[in-house]
Formats: structure tokens, sequence, C-alpha cells
């Protein structure tokens, strides 16, 4: 069989593990990202579950686990940084994670990692994204923003939440794509202090926020700050310049406790900001002819969930596999895609807000009573036992074998 001719727009984690696939099995793959350069910068993220067997398969967990930032796990604390309720991670090797992955790797680690994964056999175009496009029968031509065109057999939106090809290959009178969840997250990094330990720490305030810190490095700390908002005029904030989101998010919980105030103050001299609404991406259309979504862009599970990242690994090694197994009959390799993995989405995709007012109190008392019963729980070993006894993964699906495709496609 003749090799594909591929375009994958967005270099983040899922492009370059669909690439890391696809050039494997022979085919031609380019990427184009639209920053000036590699984005190796980002917050802590995880791998889980199935994501962590894909990494195995791709060979690469012996350099993943070379990067992983060390923590041991996540306490609940007061004002006074007395901890209420600790979760430790898994580290045995067996079972189900906890909060805290065996696998927590800053996300500027795991973008070179797949990028030195890759380089050599993939096409990467930087400062570059796509305009437009036209399907045709045999090929989509693509318009580059740099001015130039050129043609492929198949074009992977892998550009995030905001995806542009997602809306692009969406029908006219398709509901939005997001699920809000009313709730947002701004984080930055800040000088490491004393009481940055390998335990990420979380406080909560009243008026449904949280304060957490990760510690990452020998000199950086991480600060998130997250609440809960419905509002419209909240959301607008997300448009302003980042010196107006700084100053709401320091208006918004100045004087909170514990370490608020220090992590204010290192908000005004960070250069690793950022912000983001918590939503969810629902679309009844992952695919369109030859156009195709893969990660946040086709079925973002939120930051909440902690699965985005396997998500996006999960759902690379399934459409390289259906691309792989039906290279000439693509409209079957996108609709076994979907089949295989959809039912996956929908499952790690459930969500209850009712929960975020359960871990984001609005009063004293709400997270004095959730203290108590967290430290219960944690007393009892609950989350422990359950994460050992717990199957590796997620809802017991089974990552398909697709050896044999990759095989005959090389042939």
């Amino acid at each position: 069989m003749a090799p594909l001719k591929i375009l994958i727009c967005g270099g983040g984690c899922a492009g370059p593990s669909l690439a890391f696939w696809l050039a494997r099995a022979g085919h031609r793959v380019t990427i184009v990202e639209r920053f000036p350069a590699l984005r190796a910068s980002g917050a802590q993220i995880d791998i889980r579950a199935q994501g962590i067997e894909v990494v195995k398969r791709m060979g690469l967990i012996d350099v993943v686990r070379s990067k992983v930032v060390d923590e041991a796990g996540m306490s609940m604390v007061d004002a006074n940084n007395t901890p209420k309720a600790t979760v430790l991670a898994n580290k045995t090797g067996k079972g189900a994670q906890t909060v805290t992955s065996e696998f927590e790797i800053m996300r500027g680690d795991l973008v070179r990692i797949l990028y030195d994964a890759t380089k050599d056999d993939v096409d990467y175009i930087f400062g570059v994204t796509v305009e437009r496009f036209e399907q045709y029968e045999d090929h989509v031509e693509v318009h580059f923003s740099d001015g130039r065109t050129d043609t492929f057999d198949l074009l992977v939106g892998a550009d995030g939440q905001g995806s542009r090809i997602r809306k692009a290959i969406q029908p006219a009178d398709a509901p939005e794509p997001y699920r809000r969840l009313g709730m947002y997250m701004f984080y930055w990094f800040v000088p490491r202090a004393e009481m940055d330990t390998n335990l990420a720490k979380a406080y909560h305030c009243p008026g449904g926020r949280v304060v957490m810190s990760r510690s990452h490095s020998p000199t950086e700390a991480q600060a998130y700050f997250a609440f809960r908002d419905e509002s419209e005029e909240t959301r607008s904030i997300l448009k302003g310049s980042v010196e107006q989101q700084k100053e709401f998010v320091t208006q918004k919980f100045r004087g909170a406790g514990w370490q608020t105030d220090r992590f204010l103050e290192g908000l005004k001299t960070t250069e690793n900001f950022y912000c983001q609404e918590i939503v969810q991406v629902r679309t009844d259309t992952w695919y369109k002819n030859r156009v195709v979504l893969l990660g946040d862009a086709g079925y973002c599970p939120s930051p909440l969930s902690g699965m985005g990242t396997t998500a996006g690994f999960f759902g690379a090694y399934v459409l390289a596999g259906e691309i792989n197994r039906n290279s000439e009959d693509l409209p079957q390799a996108f609709a076994n895609y979907e089949k295989t993995l959809r039912p996956f989405i929908d499952e790690i995709q459930v969500f209850n807000k009712s929960f975020l007012r359960c871990m984001f109190p609005d009063t004293q008392w709400g997270v004095s009573i959730m203290h108590f019963i967290m430290g219960t729980i944690c007393f009892l070993r609950i989350p422990e036992l359950v994460a050992r006894f717990s199957s590796e993964e997620r809802g017991g699906w089974k990552l398909p074998d697709f050896s044999s495709s990759v095989q005959d496609q090389q042939v």
C-alpha cells in the first residue's frame, strides 16, 4: 500500500503521538504548529490508565520515567498549613493511580520527549497554522497562514479545545461544543520556598475558592488558583490582557490566607502565566470526509478529570491503528476510530457539576465539613486501598492490537 501524505495541525502532545505511530508505518507526516518554536512549556500534567500502556508500547516509558516530577501525593491543608487529609500516590506499579499519578510530568518535558522521538521522521513547521481548507474526493487542499498551499491525503485537527479545524467541519446548526463547568483556573510559577515539599497542597477558602501548590524543581513551585463562577462577566476576563487577568485574580484572592499573598507577590514577576475556563468539548462530529479530530480538539474531558493527556495518547494510538489498517478507505478508518474510542470518552466525560459545590465550598463551615469527611476517608486509607485493588485500565477498556496492520503497511 502506498504511504499517505498526512498533515497534523497542532504540535502539543496528541499530534506528535499520532505522528509517532503514522511515521513508524511509513506515512509522510507533517506537523504545523502556530507557535514560532517548540512550545515546551506549561504546567504539570499526568499520564494514567490506558495512557501508560500506550507510552510503554511506544518504547518511551523509561525516558518518561526519567523526567517525572517527584510528587509523593496531595494534602488538604488549613490556613496554618496543617494537613487535614492526605492521599499518597500509588507507586507500586499495580492497580490504578490516585490523585497524584505515578507519572506526573511537566508538559514541556513531555513535549520535548515526543519531539525527540519523531523529529527524524516527521516534518515540523513552526510559526504556521491552517488558515482554511477544501476537501475533494481524493485529497484535502490546505491553505496555510504564510500564504502557501499544499495537498494532503488527510488532515488531522489536534489544535486544542479552541480548535479551528473542528469549527470548520461542524454542521452549521451544530450546538456549542463546550460543556461549561462553571470553573476557572489561573496558574503560574513562583520561586520555591521552604514550605514547598514533594507533597502537593490544596487550601480551600470560602467563596468556592482553592489555592494549590506543587513543586517540580529545586528552584520553582507552581501556584494554581481555582474558583467557581458561572457569570458572563468573569468569562469575559479571558479576552482581556495579561495585566487585566493578573489584576482580576489578585482581587479575587487577596487576603484569602495560607500562602496566597506569597503566590500573588510572585504573580507580579512570573514569566509563566496562564488562565482558562474549565470546559469539556463534546461534539457529535469527530470527522468529515478526509478531516478528523484528535485529543482536546474533539473530546477534551477537562483538567478536572485528570484524563486529558491519556485521552490524547489513547486517541492517537487508535486513530493511527485504524488509518494503517484502512489506509485505502479513510471513511471506514475514521468510523472505526470513533466506534472504538467514543465509549471510553463518554465514560471519562461523566461529571456531576454538583460535586464541585462539595469540593469547592462557599462557607468556612462547608470547608470544615469537607476536611472532616476527607480526613476520615484518608485515615481509613480508603483511597490507597481502592487504587491498589482497582484495574490499571480505566473502565476495563483494552488497547487494541494494531501490530499486524503496521507490518502490513510497511510491506
